[in-house]
């Protein structure tokens, strides 16, 4: 979400009654006051970031009330289910990675979607060709078995201190009451509507009128509401199981289409028994050591673990701190152009395929791949993956491969409390505005996650652990990143962006621990995203950079986008408070603070 109101100035006591007055005064038809909002926050108490004022407001309150990094955690994931409808919610899935103070150790929860038990290989092909992606968008076909209230239950079940109605009564409030609409979710909306008309029950909520909200109007979702105090007495199997999980299965399975809309939507195969037995998995998160740090990520079939890994191993030969920009950029770009060549061949669901990931994160692979860069040219795009069993001296050469599409959005949210634990979770639904399926009388949509497996092998001949299969989950690219230092916390990050969250995070990490920038300084800064391709795409402020020039005589071609990714983090600082960072611009900003701020 965007900015709601000018930078926070305001102490404990002014944060404390903005966010009764956001959640518990009677809303007019008046947009309601926004809590406060700005991109870094220090102090002590824990601390939260998200792209939303609304929802950090409630995951410091929860942090005031005692609670945990893992009950704010939560809290702020539910509020953004309400005011972040088209990036996340209970209709889709996540990951979630936790540093516990108590004993030292990181642990991770795999949330991720699955696809229903009826999946076949072909599922996305029609008379042996691909379907359409957009076909395969907007359908209950795309549609995996959801599994982020089911990861909320876990995550409070093993590091929380409040019960899940507590946490979720304040996202309940919120969508009830209402949040006003800001440019940015009007936007968003303007993108889907014509999709969205299409679905009565997504028309109704997100286009009154028949056409997008004005900015400023206040958007309610009662329905959303009324879903969450079900799960709240009845626990997250009221998604799973009973009336709330036959409207998911109906909605996938008989797509709510309107019967006037133009539009083919394939129905899917979900089953109330996919639903039933869909099971979170803990799972030991991926590790490097990166210049005497501990970074611990998500392991497959994440690949922001193991790409992040591969490529601070490739970058540790190098002492990015005393080498000029162009020439850290240029060896940024690189180290992920080579991480995505391999991270393409060897990463998909480890139930399904032998991924090799202790062998992606070794140093011996590594070195053997950053062997490949050199400081005088680039390399050929598409670069040929290597052999992480079998590491070859320097071996280069390119491989022909289609790049596997994922969706540009999702959401990130970084918590700590006053016990020193961390909690670092990306939830998301795919696409900007998932399926476009809101499920009828229940207020969330549906993600369309199963668009993240590969349609046919990504290098022809090839095998490709990112095939559909049943009960399989496909690789997704998010990334949330814990960093220890000396066992105790440094700072956790991550981004939405699809696949470029995993270029925004080792960006993020490099700028943070190289180069002597502050993490509100290394998520603000210009940021470009090469995924070994023939194009690095590249935010205007860092086409604009003197360093892009030199970049672009070594060879590098770039493309512009608007922007990429949307970080948020919280770091330890070393006289013992907690920093919060977030965007200062985009998606309009985001929003950190922490419960007891100081100067």
């Amino acid at each position: 979400m965007t900015a709601r109101s000018a930078p926070a100035r305001a102490g404990a006591a002014i944060l404390g009654a903005l966010l009764c007055s956001a959640l518990v005064a009677p809303v007019a038809h008046a947009s309601p006051p926004a809590p406060p909002k700005r991109a870094s926050a220090v102090g002590h108490g824990g601390a939260v970031s998200s792209v939303d004022p609304h929802a950090t407001a409630i995951g410091i309150d929860v942090l005031r009330r005692g609670g945990t990094a893992t009950d704010a955690a939560v809290a702020v994931a539910a509020a953004l289910g309400v005011t972040e409808p088209y990036s996340a919610g209970i209709g889709g899935g996540g990951y979630f990675v936790h540093y516990d103070a108590r004993t030292g150790e990181v642990a991770t929860l795999d949330g991720r979607e699955t696809a229903p038990a009826a999946t076949r290989q072909d599922l996305f092909l029609d008379g042996g060709e691909p379907i359409p992606f957009d076909e395969a968008v907007t359908s209950g076909l795309g549609v995996g078995v959801p599994g982020t209230a089911r990861t909320w239950q876990a995550a409070l079940d093993r590091w929380g201190r409040m019960d899940l109605a507590r946490v979720l009564h304040p996202a309940e409030r919120l969508a009830r009451r209402g949040f006003a609409v800001d440019e940015t979710f009007r936007a968003q909306t303007e993108q889907n509507q014509e999709r969205f008309r299409d679905f009565p029950a997504t028309r109704e909520l997100f286009l009154p009128g028949g056409k997008p909200p004005e900015v400023g109007t206040v958007l309610r979702n009662p329905d959303l509401a009324d879903t969450y105090r079900a799960l709240a007495r009845r626990g997250v199997d009221a998604l799973h199981r009973g009336p709330i999980a036959e409207d998911v299965v109906a909605a996938v399975t008989e797509p709510p289409v309107d019967p006037a809309a133009d539009r083919e939507v394939r129905p899917g195969a979900m089953t109330a028994a996919d639903l039933r037995d869909y099971r979170v998995e803990e799972r030991a998160p991926t590790h490097v050591d990166y210049r005497g740090l501990d970074v611990y990520g998500m392991p497959p079939a994440s690949s922001g673990g193991t790409t992040v890994g591969e490529a601070l191993n490739v970058l540790e030969g190098t002492d990015l701190g005393s080498v000029d920009r162009a020439e850290y950029l240029h060896r940024f770009l690189e180290a992920s152009k080579i991480g995505f060549a391999d991270r393409n061949r060897w990463v998909g669901d480890p139930e399904f395929s032998e991924v090799p990931t202790e062998e992606l994160l070794g140093q011996r692979f590594a070195d053997m791949r950053a062997c490949l860069i050199r400081p005088d040219a680039v390399l050929p795009t598409p670069v040929a993956p290597g052999d992480p069993r079998d590491p070859q001296d320097c071996r280069a050469g390119t491989a022909p491969t289609a790049e596997p599409h994922e969706g540009p959005n999702t959401t990130h949210l970084t918590t700590a409390d006053r016990y020193g634990n961390v909690v670092s979770y990306t939830l998301t639904i795919e696409q900007t505005g998932g399926s476009g399926i809101v499920v009828p009388g229940r207020g969330f949509l549906l993600n369309n996650e199963l668009t993240d497996f590969s349609f046919t092998p990504v290098t022809p001949g090839v095998p490709d652990p990112n095939l559909p299969g049943p009960g399989k989950r496909p690789r997704s690219s998010m990334s949330p990143t814990i960093v220890l230092r000396d066992g105790e916390p440094l700072l956790a990050v991550g981004s939405p962006g699809g696949s470029t969250i995993i270029t925004t995070v080792l960006q993020v990490l490099t700028a943070r621990l190289d180069r002597d920038r502050t993490l509100a300084e290394a998520i603000a800064e210009p940021r470009a995203s090469q995924r070994n391709t023939a194009t690095t795409d590249a935010e205007p402020a860092l086409l604009a950079d003197p360093a892009t020039a030199e970049l672009t005589a070594l060879g590098h071609r770039f493309e512009r986008t608007a922007e990429i990714g949307a970080a948020t983090g919280v770091e330890r600082l070393p006289d013992g408070r907690w920093a919060a960072a977030a965007e200062p611009d985009r998606r309009g900003g985001g929003a950190a603070a922490v419960p007891y701020p100081t100067r």
